[in-house]
């Protein structure tokens, strides 16, 4: 019995040991395990930051692989671009590289300012000494070597002009006085047609807000104005120029050609838009509160019966019943540019770039000749027949829109009046997009609409090769009137 004891004993005892033994397997390996599974988790994190810096190297990429859209190959404005952008557009011109030096060309004539005959003072630079002996050279009579001339402005001090104003009465009992009566609370004070001319100009064509043409008057010409003065004079340039806006429009809408655009426009906090009428002589830019086409119809009616547009590709134009239309070249050619961007392989968007070249080129070298369409039709529609469904959907979007507008590519060349792109409204249009982004918007709609009635003004003038400040001083001397100082 006893030794039958002892084995159970010894049994259990060794039971107990590999007991022992296999809960110390078990930690181990659970240890083995949670280490296992903290690595999974490292790696997992690793992993979907991997992931998210594979996403951002691809996105970084792809401005690269499929250029975005800016200035230099679209219609976006550089307002829109971002910086890198902004700095690729002003290192890479779409212009070629001219063989040609730089600076003055071989065999061009210079030139030089000619003295005038009468100068307005003469200062003479006469030595009193000599500066070898130090001798007094007063008694020695001086002989002329050579003569310069400088411009100079003069030191600019306001002048004031007093105005006395008499009257006499006739036998007969009637006052007599040379000028009008004196409006009723008016300044004794006021400013002269210059200075007002002045002002329209420096803020109408230089585009300088209130506030720095304030403080140029004061500081340059010693003037002290106030804004409310400078605004008063401009509405009131606005109002005298009314029957010369009249005129313009009138000659607008009887014109066979004409230019339009639009752009958005903000007044008073409040994205209004600014449309543009325009022929060779002439500019008409006004606000509207659409970009619909009824605008036009409010302001020409049946006058665009009789008009061919030069316009861009807005669906607002193509509307209205235009006598017939000129798509904008230039528009297209842009966009053309960014395709061939886009996929420099492919070869349709390149042989669109290179039809529409060649039409413009034929244009420039037959100015007056009115040249046949039906090859450059013939040239189109074999691009337009091509399959783009494998290139992107820019190409697509193109094709389709040229294909609804093929008749109105090549009306330039029936007409040589007829310009292939309106480059000339947006130079005309392009004044408020700068005084916008000086000023950042306009803070009255009677401010916005004084502004676009002179800027028609100044720019009909410039077209026809006259002044603007001329013009404004024009306009302002339709009625021979005196403005108050209003403090």
């Amino acid at each position: 019995m006893k030794s039958g004891a002892e084995d159970v004993l010894v049994a259990m005892e060794q039971l107990r040991k590999e007991m022992t033994d296999m809960r110390q397997t078990i930690h181990s390996l659970h240890a083995q395990v949670a280490s296992l599974t903290r690595r999974n988790q490292q790696s997992t994190k690793e992993k979907n930051v991997l992931k998210s810096r594979i996403k951002e190297l691809e996105q970084r990429l792809s401005k690269y692989e499929q250029p975005g859209k800016n200035s230099s190959n679209s219609s976006t404005p550089p307002s829109k671009e971002d910086m890198k952008s902004e700095i690729k557009r002003r290192t890479k011109s779409l212009r070629k590289k001219s063989d040609r030096p730089i600076g003055g060309q071989l065999g061009h004539e210079g030139y030089t300012r000619d003295k005038i005959e009468n100068p307005d003072e003469i200062i003479d630079h006469v030595s009193a000494y000599c500066i070898n002996c130090g001798r007094d050279l007063l008694d020695v009579e001086a002989v002329l070597d050579y003569t310069t001339q400088e411009i100079s402005l003069p030191v600019i001090k306001p002048i004031i002009k007093e105005h006395r104003h008499f009257a006499k009465v006739c036998t007969c009992g009637h006052h007599n006085r040379a000028s009008s009566p004196r409006k009723r609370g008016g300044n004794d004070v006021t400013f002269s047609k210059e200075i007002q001319a002045l002002v329209v100009y420096c803020n109408v064509v230089q585009c300088v807000p209130y506030q720095r043409l304030q403080s140029m008057l004061e500081t340059v010409f010693n003037i002290r104005m106030s804004q409310g003065t400078i605004s008063n004079l401009i509405r009131d340039a606005k109002k005298k120029a009314e029957p010369a806006i009249a005129l313009i429009k009138e000659y607008i809408a009887n014109s066979p050609i004409v230019g339009f655009d639009e752009s958005g426009c903000y007044c008073n906090d409040r994205l209004d838009w600014s449309w543009i009428a325009q022929t060779i002589y002439s500019t008409l830019v006004f606000r509207a509160n659409s970009r619909s086409g009824k605008v036009l119809e409010d302001m020409f009616g049946d006058a665009l019966e009789n008009m061919i547009a030069v316009t861009d590709r807005h669906s607002a134009y193509f509307s209205l019943n235009f006598l017939n239309h000129q798509i904008c070249l230039a528009h297209i050619l842009r966009e053309v540019q960014y395709l061939n961007e886009l996929d420099d392989k492919q070869q349709w968007s390149k042989q669109l770039q290179t039809l529409l070249q060649e039409a413009i080129h034929e244009r420039n070298q037959n100015l007056d000749k009115k040249i046949d369409t039906s090859p450059w039709l013939t040239r189109l529609d074999n691009i337009l027949t091509q399959n783009v469904e494998h290139l992107e959907q820019g190409f697509r979007r193109l094709k389709n829109g040229l294909i609804k507008h093929r008749d109105h590519i090549f009306k330039f060349l029936e007409n040589p009046a007829i310009p292939p792109d309106n480059n000339g409204s947006e130079r005309g249009i392009r004044k408020l997009k700068v005084k916008q982004k000086i000023s950042g918007t306009f803070r009255s709609d009677k401010g916005a609409d004084a502004f676009m009635v002179l800027h028609s003004i100044t720019d009909t003038a410039w077209k026809n090769n006259q002044s603007p400040l001329e013009a404004i001083n024009a306009i302002l001397s339709a009625q021979d009137e005196l403005y108050p100082l209003a403090e």
